[in-house]
């Protein structure tokens, strides 16, 4: 026997009290899972079968390549179920009620179907605890990173689509808030009676929705005309076969739009008929086909921006003369004013959150911090020329 056999042999035997390796470490496992890790094991399954719930739901209101990718996400949710209730067994009980998240999002997919709850979806996967939990496996890890880049490029659509309206509708309350908030608060500090202040509210309204409505139809008929502009056109397809081709500046045409020396030269002898393949079908040699898409969806169109600007600004300016309009004046019509106007901003920054798949609370107080500031700073100078007028 040789002496490092020895020495195991006589070495002293392992105490009982150390702690026992983990679930499935070693064959001679004995106990199970303690009451904390069934505990979690059964939120775990009843969120899965929510959110497989979720992305069920929303593909019955989809159709196509977007529903196909719905219903993969449910049935990939589906297999993490099968391993939670692989892991409980007997002990899976009656079905635990799912997270409040996953219960709101249901409610949402339901009832709406929107982007906003594809958002909140992305946000959800994103925030996956499998990747520090011991008992899920890297595969459900990876999974749920995954989804969150699935969700977000589904989630990207429907941002685009409403894109330009939605920056124009929230522009347009959050200026309306912060400037009339402003303007009153001014007003109010340097002394001029209620019924001033209410009227130079009613005024700021009807000027700044009237100002912003024309300004976003300019702004984004404009941003169209300009994208429309630097739109490359099909004049290939009916120069291409007249071109000398001794002294073919199609070549150029392919530099300028981006394209490497190699690759423009390639595609010359395709629109040239040099070469049998005609690879991008942007290029083609057929007859050009009218475009289906908007290209310019993200901007959105001037009307539908000018409007809701107009409509979301005067929603906005309204709330800060409320008070007044009720009755209430001096001190505590500002206070009121400035407690109705910081719960829109903390709203409309949620909802900007949520969108974009970060923090609503993170967004809400940012808008907070800086129309309240905002409004701080116009009192302050309301005292100042009052004091001065005075």
């Amino acid at each position: 026997m040789s002496p490092h056999a020895q020495n195991n042999r006589n070495a002293a035997p392992r105490p009982s009290s150390l702690p026992a390796a983990p679930e499935g470490s070693g064959p001679n496992r004995q106990s199970g899972p303690s009451p904390s890790d069934i505990k979690r094991w059964r939120q775990y399954l009843a969120d899965e079968r929510a959110e497989a719930a979720v992305y069920r739901d929303l593909a019955q209101s989809r159709q196509g390549e977007e529903r196909e990718i719905l219903l993969a996400l449910a049935e990939a949710e589906g297999r993490h179920e099968a391993h939670w209730l692989g892991l409980l067994g007997d002990r899976a009980g009656k079905p635990r009620r799912a997270s409040l998240r996953s219960r709101l999002l249901g409610f949402l997919a339901r009832h709406f179907g929107s982007v906003f709850v594809l958002a909140l979806a992305q946000r959800a996967e994103g925030r996956s605890p499998y990747a520090k939990d011991p008992n899920a496996t890297d595969a459900m890890a990876a999974d749920e990173q995954i989804h969150e880049e699935v969700v977000r490029g589904l989630a990207t659509r429907g941002r685009n689509r409403l894109a330009g309206t939605f920056r124009a509708a929230v522009f347009g309350a959050n200026d309306g808030l912060v400037s009339n908030l402003s303007l009153v608060m001014g007003m109010a500090a340097s002394g001029v009676a209620s019924s001033v202040v209410l009227l130079s509210g009613i005024a700021g309204l009807l000027a700044g929705a009237m100002s912003m409505g024309a300004g976003e139809f300019i702004s984004v008929r404009s941003q169209r005309e300009l994208l429309a502009a630097t739109r490359p056109t099909q004049v290939t397809l009916v120069a291409a076969p007249k071109l000398d081709l001794e002294h073919n500046e199609l070549l150029l045409v392919y530099l300028a739009r981006g394209m490497t020396q190699e690759a423009a030269e390639h595609r010359v002898a395709e629109r040239t008929g040099l070469l049998p393949c005609d690879c991008d079908p942007s290029l083609s040699l057929q007859p050009e086909l009218p475009d289906v898409d908007d290209q310019h969806e993200a901007v959105g169109t001037a009307w539908g921006a000018a409007l809701s600007s107009f409509c979301f600004f005067a929603s906005g300016a309204i709330v800060p003369i409320l008070p007044f309009v009720v009755g209430l004046t001096g001190v505590p019509a500002l206070v009121v004013a400035g407690a109705l106007v910081g719960l829109a901003l903390l709203v409309t920054g949620a909802t900007v959150g949520l969108l974009s798949g970060t923090s609503p609370l993170t967004r809400g107080l940012r808008q907070l911090a800086i129309g309240l500031g905002a409004a701080a700073v116009t009192y302050l100078l309301g005292l100042v020329f009052g004091t001065v007028v005075g």
